[in-house]
């Protein structure tokens, strides 16, 4: 075959099948192209790098380009290999080549230029994706190209290059089950997360009908630590990486940092930086001992002391006044204006942090209690450290001053006549054993004290029962005594409070708006309460109405249990929860709004589209349904931000309207049937009216439940 080159003169004569050099500003676009739509920027950038590092792999075709008298006119058509042409001309541009480049060329004067270009774009057939990922992994492996060198050769991104390196170092296995069509492209992709194939396979052997590629992440990920958990937020991945941690990334979808690996280590530096911080602050503060842990011992069994109000010094008064008159007249000064300067700003701060360093004063820790006291540090959910103040440990607690008296313990039940009997003894009452206290200086019996105890115990059962106000009194001495006094039998009412932790059911709920608000509201009260729990009565006695009921309200909202656990079937406390719910009017959407952590990235597309379709519209689910799980959970959270939605077990029934029973004269239904009673039939009224009311109920054939004597 003859080679003619022509770099500064051109044949004149074209024969078919010649295979030229002809200069690159002698190429022109053929205007039979088949392609009507450019070349993509990309795909010429890809062009032009693969030329630069191997030039031109495959001949332009060309035909010449006759004048109107059919002669030629120097210049030629490419009718296959404008994007080659293309990818010349930018390397002309960027000074890598002249103009004149020799571009070798095949004339073609015998088939249709339209025909072939045609023929040249869809007669062909993309290489598989896996071949290419081997492929790319093989110049990775075999000639010791780094993902940039690889990039720059076949003019694509280096991310895109790891990006087919990490799914060229998926398990043989799972690549050959990809080739067989059984793995999506998206699934392999998430294989492709770690390059273990051993737990490639293991999670891939492990995988039910459900393989939706956030599983696969979720299984492979599973031993692993999320960047965005406290702890890695606490250490920081910067740390984490000196101490000897790798960060698992994933390649093809935001991972938000990736995966810590080395959980144990992480947990290591997290147990080791709380160390420092509980150490300075119980250097700082005098505690007796300071303990760390990653969550809060809930368990610790501890009694625990707050600050105790406390005067302040002459010069801390001065102070705060001062700051308080200079934070007045600044406010008055500026009071009307729409934005404040720098400086005005900053010292509207500086004034605010120091009223609220002179207040913290104003409460303060008892220095004997700080002298017996610890601390716990511990990590929050936002990855901050948390220091809770105030624990006392058993073996520092002070010793009573006065012996207190032990009782057997030993219980007692009233029968159905009244009377009362002993439970777990089997004495006869009257076994002469008095006698012994008969003489001169001895006390009375242990069982005469507990006979005479129990008939003072029915008596003031049934004087409580008459005096309401005595009552709440009592009820809250009793709540209180057990909420706020760790270990303290310093009650007579058998009221057992309990309180669920609800951090082992909903992490960070204790660091949100509510639990936070929850929080403070306790420890004001803790704060109020007497040190000695022997004054707690006197405390609470001497409180007005409105703050007993309060103390109560707080100490009896700490026992309200609604969480739903797949184990327990208890309907009726849960119908209770709902009543409860709609007796206070409980508003969910001041506490908890739809997120990405909270609800919408742990439940499926479908119901993240049933979400939106339900609180923002079907145009709205149309725009997120081509969407995948995370991005779709990600689009979704500010659209629903604002709505007010909340799930199905979040959300208030409204409570049954009360209807009055009356009768045809218009009075109370129960008053009318005792009225029409001739008087010697009539029934007396009972004493409670809540029995009363029942009797009413169960006269006229409704149903009501009896509760168990």
């Amino acid at each position: 075959m003859t080679i003619i080159e022509t770099s500064a003169k051109t044949a004149t004569v074209s024969e078919s099948g010649t295979e030229v050099f002809i200069p690159l500003n002698k190429l022109k676009k053929s205007p039979r192209n088949a392609r009507k739509i450019p070349h993509s920027e990309a795909i010429i950038e890809a062009y032009a790098a693969s030329i630069a590092a191997k030039g031109i792999l495959q001949n332009l075709v060309v035909e010449p380009e006759l004048d109107g008298e059919g002669t030629e006119t120097g210049f030629y058509f490419v009718s296959i290999g404008e994007g080659r042409r293309l990818a010349q001309l930018l390397r002309v541009k960027r000074k890598q080549i002249k103009k004149t480049e020799p571009i070798r060329c095949v004339i073609d004067i015998v088939n249709d230029a339209h025909e072939i270009s045609l023929d040249e774009n869809i007669t062909r057939e993309a290489m598989h994706p896996a071949d290419q990922f081997e492929a790319f992994r093989e110049l990775h492996c075999e000639r010791g190209w780094g993902a940039e060198e690889i990039a720059a050769r076949f003019g694509i991104t280096a991310h895109v290059v790891r990006q087919r390196l990490r799914l060229g170092a998926v398990s043989p296995k799972l690549m050959q089950v990809y080739r067989d069509g059984d793995l999506t492209l998206d699934q392999l992709i998430a294989f492709g997360l770690t390059d273990d194939h051993a737990r490639q396979e293991q999670v891939f052997e492990n995988l039910n009908y459900n393989r939706e590629p956030y599983i696969i992440r979720r299984e492979l990920t599973r031993t692993h630590v999320a960047a965005t958990d406290r702890r890695a937020n606490f250490i920081g991945a910067e740390a984490y990486v000196e101490a000897g941690g790798t960060i698992l990334r994933d390649l093809f979808t935001e991972d938000r940092g990736g995966f810590y690996e080395d959980a144990a280590l992480l947990d290591q530096l997290v147990i080791g930086k709380l160390q420092s911080i509980a150490e300075t602050v119980r250097e700082a503060e005098g505690w007796k001992w300071a303990d760390v842990h990653i969550d809060y011992p809930h368990a610790n069994g501890l009694r625990r002391t707050y600050p105790q109000p406390a005067e302040l010094l002459e010069e801390d008064e001065a102070a705060y006044a001062a700051a308080s008159d200079a934070f007045n007249r600044l406010t008055e000064e500026w009071d009307n204006a729409e934005e404040l300067p720098d400086d005005v700003d900053q010292r509207f701060g500086e004034l605010e942090g120091e009223i609220e360093r002179i207040d913290a004063l104003r409460h303060a820790y008892v220095p004997d209690d700080i002298a017996r006291g610890g601390v716990f540090v511990v990590l929050s959910h936002d990855g901050t450290a948390r220091i809770e103040r105030g624990f006392i440990r058993a073996e520092d607690e002070q010793p009573e001053l006065e012996a207190k008296t032990q009782s057997e313990g030993e219980g007692y039940s009233i029968n159905g006549d009244g009377e009362i009997t002993e439970a777990g003894t089997g004495s006869d009452p009257d076994d002469g054993s008095d006698e012994e206290a008969e003489d001169d200086g001895k006390p009375l019996s242990d069982l005469l004290v507990r006979d005479l105890t129990a008939h003072r115990t029915l008596g003031l059962r049934l004087a409580l029962g008459e005096q309401p106000d005595i009552a709440v009194i009592a009820v809250t001495h009793t709540l209180a005594a057990q909420t706020f006094y760790q270990g303290a039998e310093a009650h007579c009412l058998e009221i057992r409070p309990t309180s669920t932790y609800l951090a082992g059911h909903a992490a960070g709920i204790e660091d949100t708006a509510a639990g936070k608000a929850l929080a403070d509201r306790h420890s004001g009260w803790a704060t109020d309460m007497p040190r000695d729990v022997a004054d707690l009565w006197g405390f609470i006695a001497s409180l007005d109405h409105a703050s007993v009921m309060a103390l109560f309200a707080h100490c009896a909202s700490l026992t309200v249990n609604a969480v739903k656990l797949p184990w327990e079937r208890k309907p009726r406390a849960h119908e209770a929860a709902e009543r409860l719910a709609a007796a206070v009017a409980l508003d969910m959407t001041a506490h908890w709004t739809p997120t990405v952590r909270t609800y919408l990235g742990r439940v499926t597309k479908a119901h993240i589209l049933d979400v939106v379709r339900e609180a923002v519209s079907e145009e709205a689910v149309d725009r997120l349904s081509a969407l995948k799980k995370q991005p779709m959970a990600e689009a979704a959270e500010p659209l629903l931000a604002g709505t007010g939605w909340l799930p199905a077990v979040l959300r208030t029934q409204e409570p049954p309207a009360f209807v009055e029973r009356q009768d045809a004269g218009g009075r109370d239904a129960r008053s009318a049937d005792v009225a029409e009673l001739e008087p010697e039939t009539a029934q007396p009224e009972p004493a409670n009216s809540a029995l009363a009311e029942s009797s009413a109920l169960a006269e006229e054939g409704e149903p009501f439940n009896v509760a168990a004597e």
